[in-house]
This record gives structure tokens, sequence and C-alpha cells, in this order.
């Protein structure tokens, strides 16, 4: 029990965004960096570093699964991990097991699988390579196959043709660009794992549209304090933000246990500080999601990583609120080159940030650079950087930075109805 509750706390979960054809999140595959993973080798944890028991105990005792929300959880597991009965008490409409075997599978093994399939699971084939012996007998078991698209080159048509006549959904792992998307997309492919969609493309002379402009404008109203009505007629210059607005504040982390009908009741139930907030995240929302600001995967990442900045800064420095703003702000911006197309000098030079600000999002330096660092290693599962890091900073560890992303993870998947 003493290890079990070590593992814990010295635990890091990495993550993966999963999206469908409408570049919608519809879950996250998780990667566990346990305590006894060698430290000088990524490669030597494996992919499935975490046992049935740490992953079952992730689930209830952290309450990663609750915090996912709606969303699903991909977990990698091996051999041994499909034969332990500590599985089964993992939820199996909230979970997708990624079946990782090494070797052609026993008949208890594809019988194992068979009764894990009929409870309700969603079993996944990962790291497939071609119809071998391993494949063959899985393939009528599974419902998404796995595809890893670097590693896959050239031959990646060639391996997902054949799939294309069966029952199941196909996933491109490792896409790293909306060219690569695009291509998967074109050959069938259903699932899209990886960054791609955050980062930034960009475009020399790109000007912003005319409701960027506005909601810069109003960033910068509400950061000088401006009049309440000032705010509401630079609002009625741009109807539409303000209905953007309202529906990004009762979709994305909120929990005031009400909706919010118009401006001047989210100012008063709100405050300006957050509305400051929604206001950056809002420059995130790209119009295909307007109607569901939810379902954003940069706008999400944008916001979980504004989150996670939020709650470390304030366990570094609890009495320093106004450092736990920027914090977050700091979050949020860092991703706007994606969504903007403009390099991050240039969005500066349109919304006024403080010196330690701007700072942090030009050079990560600084205590806001710092912390962008980590989460930004943390994204890349750069285990080696995230252990240096909080190493240097006595107030924060393993323990509190799963923590954080636990509760920013249940922040931004929040119950809104």
């Amino acid at each position: 029990m003493n290890d079990l509750k070590r593992t814990l706390r010295e635990i890091l979960i990495g993550r993966q965004p999963i999206l469908d054809l409408h570049h919608e999140l519809i879950g996250y595959e998780l990667l566990f960096r346990t305590p006894d993973c060698a430290e000088s080798s990524r490669a030597s944890c494996g992919r499935t570093a975490a046992t049935a028991g740490v992953v079952c105990s992730v689930f209830a005792e952290l309450g990663i699964g609750s915090a996912l929300g709606a969303h699903k959880a991909f977990i990698n597991t091996d051999e041994v991990f499909v034969l332990d009965d500590a599985l089964e008490l993992l939820p199996p409409q909230t979970v997708v097991l990624e079946l990782d075997f090494t070797a052609q599978p026993s008949e208890a093994l594809l019988a194992r699988c068979r009764t894990l399939r009929d409870r309700g699971y969603t079993l996944a084939l990962s790291r497939y390579t071609g119809l071998d012996n391993r494949a063959s007998a899985l393939l009528p078991l599974v419902g998404i196959v796995k595809i890893d698209v670097l590693a896959a080159g050239n031959g990646l048509a060639s391996l997902a043709g054949p799939l294309m006549r069966l029952p199941l959904k196909l996933l491109a792992e490792k896409v790293e660009t909306r060219e690569q998307m695009e291509h998967c997309k074109a050959l069938g492919f259903h699932l899209f794992q990886g960054y791609y969609f955050a980062k930034p493309t960009i475009v020399s002379g790109r000007q912003l549209s005319a409701s960027q402009l506005g909601i810069i404008r109003l960033i910068n109203l509400v950061a000088r304090d401006a009049e309440l009505p000032e705010l509401e007629e630079s609002f009625k210059r741009e109807p539409g933000l303000t209905v953007n607005l309202l529906r990004l504040v009762n979709s994305v982390g909120v929990g005031f246990g009400r909706r919010i009908e118009s401006l001047r009741q989210a100012v008063t139930v709100i405050g300006r500080r957050q509305l400051l907030r929604w206001l950056q995240l809002l420059l995130m929302a790209s119009p295909e999601h307007a109607a569901a600001p939810e379902r954003n995967p940069l706008l999400q990442l944008a916001a979980l990583r504004g989150r996670l900045m939020e709650i470390l800064a304030m366990r570094q420095h609890p009495d320093h609120r106004k450092l736990g703003d920027q914090a977050f702000l700091c979050g949020i911006m860092s991703l706007m080159p994606a969504a903007l197309g403009l390099p991050i000098e240039e969005i500066l030079g349109q919304i006024a940030v403080t010196p330690d600000l701007q700072l942090a999002l030009t050079e990560q330096s600084g205590t806001l650079g710092s912390l962008l660092t980590l989460i930004e290693r943390l994204d890349a599962e750069d285990w080696e950087t995230c252990d240096r890091l909080l190493a240097d900073s006595p107030a924060l560890s393993r323990e509190t930075l799963t923590a954080a992303l636990t509760e920013g993870l249940a922040w931004i998947h929040a119950d809104r109805d």
C-alpha cells in the first residue's frame, strides 16, 4: 500500500488530444510516468509504464476519470495489464483500451479480450503495421485501429486501404501538421491524435478580422478599468461578440450554477477579472466552433494551460493573486499565434500586457516563463525537463503538478447544463 501511495504521489500524467473528423475533441490518450521508470531514458519506460492497479487508483483516488467529463480516456495496455482483474474497476463507458501486445496473443488472452468487449469496453489495436499474426487475431475484436503516421511514411495508404472494408475506425497517431491531418482524412481516417491544431501557421501580412479587432479593443478597455457603459457601447458595435462571449462564458469551465444572460450580468456575476479572461479566450474561438466553443480543441487547450499555470502560480505564491491572474493570461496568450496566425510580437503590439508577461511570452523568462516552459514540456511528454523544472521550485512537485492537471481538466470539462 505504501508503494502505491508513493506511486500516486510521484506519477506524472501526459495526455495526447484525440479529435474527430469535425476537428472536435473526443478524448485523450493518457500517458503515465511512474517513479520507477528509468531516469535516463524515456523509451525505457515504455508506453505502458503503469500497472492496471496504478491506473485504476489514478482514476479513483486522483479523480482523473471524472475530470475528463464526457471525453474518453485512451489507455495503453500490455498483456499483463489486460489479464489483471483490477482492470475491470475502470468504467467501460469512459475508457478505450489500446492493445499494445508484442506478439501473437494466446488463446487465453484472446478470450480475455472477448470478455472485456462483451462487458462494454472499447478495444483499440495499437501500433498496426500490417496483417501479421498479431493483427489478424485481434482485428475481429477491436473497434479502433491506430496507425503511426510518422512510422508509416509513404506506406500509409497501403496500410490503411485494406482496413476500409472492416467495421472499425482508423486513428492516425503522431499527426504533427494540418496537412498531415487532411491527408489522413482523404485516406479515410476517422480520428486524429496529436497537437497539430496548436501549431501556428504564420501568414505574412495577415490582417485580423473586424470581430477580432473588436475583442482586442474590449480587452484593452477592461484592462484599463473602463466604465461599464463604455464597455457596453463597444459591444453594441459588434452584436455577435455579445452572443459569442455569453456562449463561451456558459460553456467553458464556469460552474456558477446559473446561466449568464447579459453583458451587465456577466460583469456583475463574474467580475472584470474573469471578464478579461473570457475575452482572451474568445480570441481563440474559431468560426466553425462559434456555436459550441467547448468543442474547440485549441480553446480547450488554451483554457487548460491558463488554469494549470494559475493553479501552480498560486501554489508557489499563495498571497499573490495578481500573479495567478497573469499566469492564466500567459497560458492563454501562449497559444494565440496558433489561433490568429500572427507572431506573438505582433499580438503583443496590439494587446497591453505587463512587462513580466511580455518577457514570459517572448523569452520564457521569469516566474511566468518557467511555468509556461513546464506546461509545454508536460504537453511534449518531456519528463526529464519537467523533473528538472520541478526540482528548481521547492513549492512544486510531481504530486502538485498531477493534482493541478486533474483540477484543470475538471474545470474545463465541468457540467454546463
